[in-house]
């Protein structure tokens, strides 16, 4: 067991770009409400926001630069949260579209996922009989023919372009396999310590959220890096969020919440605020006598470069 003085470091995923409108009325979609939700995700706790972009109009997630333009600026002058900026996107979009806006963020920190893979919430539909947009129901539907590409060649790419701006990386590992794929590229000389790894347990296509598998991402993790090499983190999907979270920290881990990953507070209780979320977290962890890392400890855990180095 880690020691429990140590800080735990509270990522939040504001809106994502699974979930859709119709799931929670309370779903972050336009700038405005994705500027209210983080800067309060902050305040309650959250170190590192997590950040995707949707058309106000509909909340259809877009990588379209001019919208992200819209609330990252407001976030980095209302807080001092790392902002990490997402080259996942969304299954729909290209490897140009997903880098379109941290390429010119030039953001602290980005997400990378370390595999393609299926990725999918289709069977969700079936528990929808009205949908709030036309575009809705094909996309959740759509998701049991796509696969969520991330090549090797993929990888390099970010790696390399977004490595020369100094952004380091939230490595999304969905998979032990992903462990042995960030191992390549450390061999490889693209990616040094210390390695931020987000372990992600719960998606339909990935592991699943059973504790046996958490140990086991540990333990791989510590073989194949040396537990000095990387901070852990935990992302429970779904019901699974708070129960993972709370073992992966009496483990040594840092955590992530928020409602790309979960709409749901506790069992029949939906989300209001992304804050709400970290607020459960964050009281768990300190009764656990756990200390939440600020953005600045943050940043100094993970060599973050800092906010004066970033474009917005």
């Amino acid at each position: 067991m880690s020691n429990a003085n140590r800080k735990v470091i509270i990522t939040c995923a504001i809106t994502g770009s699974v979930h859709t409108p119709t799931m929670s009325e309370h779903l972050p979609i336009t700038p405005d409400q994705i500027t209210e939700q983080s800067v309060e995700a902050v305040e309650a706790g959250a170190a590192i926001l997590h950040l995707h972009a949707r058309n106000a109009v509909d909340g259809r997630p877009t990588p379209d630069p001019s919208v992200f333009s819209q609330f990252v600026p407001r976030i980095a002058e209302a807080t001092d949260a790392v902002i990490n900026i997402t080259t996942g996107g969304s299954t729909l979009m290209t490897l140009e579209e997903r880098l379109a806006y941290p390429l010119l963020a030039k953001p602290e920190m980005c997400s990378l996922n370390m595999g393609s893979m299926n990725f999918s919430i289709h069977p969700v539909a079936r528990r929808i009989s009205s949908w709030k947009y036309d575009w809705e129901k094909p996309y959740v539907e759509g998701m049991e023919d796509l696969i969520f590409r991330n090549t090797f060649k993929d990888i390099k790419r970010i790696l390399q372009t977004l490595g020369e701006c100094g952004t380091r990386f939230e490595i999304e590992c969905y998979d032990v396999g992903h462990l042995y794929t960030l191992a390549h590229f450390v061999d490889e000389g693209l990616i040094k310590p210390p390695f931020f790894i987000q372990s992600i347990f719960g998606v339909l296509g990935g592991m699943g959220p059973d504790p046996e598998n958490l140990t086991m991402m540990r333990t791989v993790a510590d073989r194949l890096f040396g537990r000095d090499a990387y901070a852990f983190s935990i992302l429970g999907s779904g019901r699974h969020q708070m129960s993972l979270l709370t073992m992966g920290a009496i483990m040594g881990g840092n955590v992530r919440v928020g409602m790309e990953d979960s709409l749901y507070l506790a069992k029949g209780v939906m989300a209001e605020s992304n804050a709400q979320q970290v607020r459960k977290i964050r009281r768990i962890l300190e009764e656990l006598s756990f200390e939440v890392a600020s953005p600045a400890e943050a940043r100094a855990m993970l060599q973050l470069k800092g906010r004066s180095e970033v474009s917005f």
